[in-house]
């Protein structure tokens, strides 16, 4: 929220809101009508009690007590026929309502499920888990109040305002004006309120998405904390997003409490009651209604009290919501990853991947690859090595489409990457990353969950190829147990369960970014078995930081401040005494590379 949205009287910023509400607007504006309808029926008794009561006081009536008597069951009989009437109107808007606010939280879920499903997958790494968190679960149940309460609330205030003020300048426009005096005060002050504390929203906001990232953080990072001892410091980061929270919604509040409190002061029923009967006694004595006229106002204008003040109590929970729904229309403009025209019909399993000219920057910041190039030949081993940060990872999710290159392009032979979308990127391309991310649900769905159409056979087989298919017979439930609950797998084991689920999609091509650098000795002999059969046949780029794990590569790039240092097989590499072969003795390998250098 900018510091002009702030200011501005009404707490509903009408752009984002609109957009967000759009599904549910016509049903909201129906449900808001037939409380403004009910709000008005309901009144109605009260108009009936005064005629009523006037025809029983009136000084100069000439009293027929059976016509009278009439009178009064045919005015109790409308009025408890509108009563019921309104009340029923009033509560079918509200249902309306909730039923409206069901249906967009179901919307704006699904829509935001699958706005994230097309956005790059590098933007997740970008946010904190938290983030996406608030705007999904929190976010869409604050709206509950705008959604639910506000337009029916704000529909039952404008009728019975508008019909009492009707009814009140009917039997006496003084008297009317004099009536209502209260309730444009209350109206200033709560306005100056709203201000106020508007300008703090953004900060209030801010301060409730820290405390969620650090609550994830916090609980993800329990096993460290505890590891390491320290637990004071890790704490802190809580206690500071805690502290920075308070402090936010002290600046809110602060603002609030004053002029709130003497807003609902002046709009109790009594000091309404009192306005009345004080002016209503000046005008009798003025001459100019008498004591029976004083009634209609004493009984209607109390009543307003209750439809103004629920307003009041929404208005205030709507500042949460409007800050809710910006946040949530936030996430639904996230850019996404947009395929272009002219993909071919298919594409060829032993086609060629050409990187050209790559570059690629985070955020506009120094480029973390500069024009690379080079190409995977079909059925080759390409290992991609280097120092930490020279870019190897870039270059990894960059052909797994997690983002776009900022210049350069990759093709897979004739397809441009940005001409496919990811269903078909990903039956071409298989990964196994370091960071494993098993979903929770069986072992069975984990594995299958590129092809949910495979057979119990075919995922068994996928898992004896990636070694884990014995680990799980074990487990209490074999392949119906649950990641989490009671299948509670290593590190290892789980990253040989996301190469079973590599392998049942049988790609051409194979990404490897570190698939070992998680496991004990014991998993990395059982990933490199499973990796090295499932490698078979296919083309695959690896990215190490161990470089004898890829001496054996067709290819090894070294890559340099995120250019191509240079390039070729091991041997070769250790004969040209250059960069390669300065990361191969750092790595402890002397011996070798004296032996490599060797003439054959």
């Amino acid at each position: 929220m900018s510091a002009n949205d702030a200011s501005e009287a009404t707490p509903l910023p009408s752009g984002t809101v609109s957009q967000v509400l759009q599904p549910i607007r016509k049903r909201l504006i129906v449900a808001g009508t037939l409380a403004a309808l009910g709000s008005m029926l309901t009144l109605v008794p009260l108009a009936g009690i005064a005629h009523v009561a006037q025809r029983w006081l009136a000084p100069d009536a000439a009293l027929d007590s059976a016509q009278l008597e009439a009178t009064a069951w045919q005015v109790a009989g409308i009025s408890l026929l509108c009563l019921l009437l309104g009340m029923a109107l009033v509560s079918l808007g509200e249902m309306l309502a909730h039923l409206a606010d069901n249906h967009i939280t179901r919307h704006l879920r699904q829509a935001i499920t699958q706005r994230l499903a097309r956005v790059p997958l590098g933007w997740f790494t970008s946010r904190a888990s938290g983030e996406v968190k608030q705007a999904m679960q929190d976010d869409i149940g604050t709206l509950h109040s705008l959604t639910a309460h506000f337009y029916t609330t704000l529909g039952r205030t404008l009728g019975a305002v508008t019909l009492s003020t009707l009814y009140m300048l009917a039997m006496d426009w003084r008297m009317a004006l004099v009536s209502l005096l209260p309730f444009p005060l209350f109206l200033l002050f709560f306005v100056r309120a709203t201000k106020a504390s508007g300008a703090n929203m953004q900060a209030f906001g801010a301060g409730m998405a820290r405390i969620n990232n650090a609550v994830v953080e916090f609980v993800n990072g329990i096993p460290v904390v505890k590891a390491f001892g320290i637990e004071g410091k890790a704490h802190g980061s809580y206690r500071d997003a805690v502290d920075a929270f308070a402090a936010a919604f002290t600046d809110f509040t602060r603002p609030l409490v004053g002029a709130i409190a003497n807003a609902h002061a002046m709009l109790t029923p009594v000091a309404v009651l009192g306005v009345v009967l004080g002016f209503g006694t000046l005008f009798c004595s003025l001459g100019w209604i008498t004591p029976v006229e004083l009634l209609p106002f004493a009984l209607v204008a109390p009543g307003l009290c209750a439809p103004l003040l629920l307003l009041s109590y929404v208005m205030h929970d709507l500042q949460n919501a409007t800050g809710a729904a910006q946040r949530v229309h936030a996430l639904l403009q996230t850019p996404v990853l947009e395929t272009q025209p002219g993909a071919p019909a298919r594409l060829a399993a032993d086609a060629p991947i050409h990187v050209e000219h790559l570059s690629y920057s985070y955020d506009g910041l120094a480029p973390v690859l500069d024009d690379v190039s080079f190409t995977l030949e079909p059925g080759t081993v390409t290992a991609i090595v280097g120092a930490s940060g020279a870019g190897k990872s870039t270059v990894a999710r960059l052909l797994l489409r997690f983002f776009d290159p900022t210049a350069g392009r990759i093709r897979i032979g004739d397809a441009d990457l940005r001409q496919l979308d990811s269903t078909r990127l990903y039956r071409h391309i298989g990964f196994v990353l370091q960071d494993v991310r098993l979903i929770q649900a069986s072992l069975r769905d984990n594995i299958a969950l590129g092809r949910p159409s495979a057979s119990q056979q075919e995922i068994e087989h996928a898992a004896r190829l990636a070694n884990i298919h014995t680990r799980i017979l074990a487990l209490p439930r074999g392949y119906d147990s649950v990641v989490g609950e009671d299948a509670q797998l290593s590190g290892g084991e789980l990253q040989r369960v996301s190469i079973a689920r590599a392998v049942l999609l049988d790609p051409p091509v194979l990404v490897l970014d570190e698939a070992t650098a998680a496991a004990d000795a014991e998993n990395e002999v059982q990933i490199q078995q499973a990796l090295s059969r499932f490698a078979q046949g296919r083309t695959v780029l690896v990215i190490a930081h161990r470089l004898d794990t890829v001496m054996h590569a067709d290819r090894i790039i070294v890559l340099d401040n995120g250019r191509i240092r240079e390039q070729g097989s091991h041997r070769q590499l250790l004969a040209r005494n250059d960069h390669y072969a300065r990361l191969w003795a750092l790595g402890g390998y002397p011996q070798a590379m004296q032996e490599a250098q060797e003439p054959c």
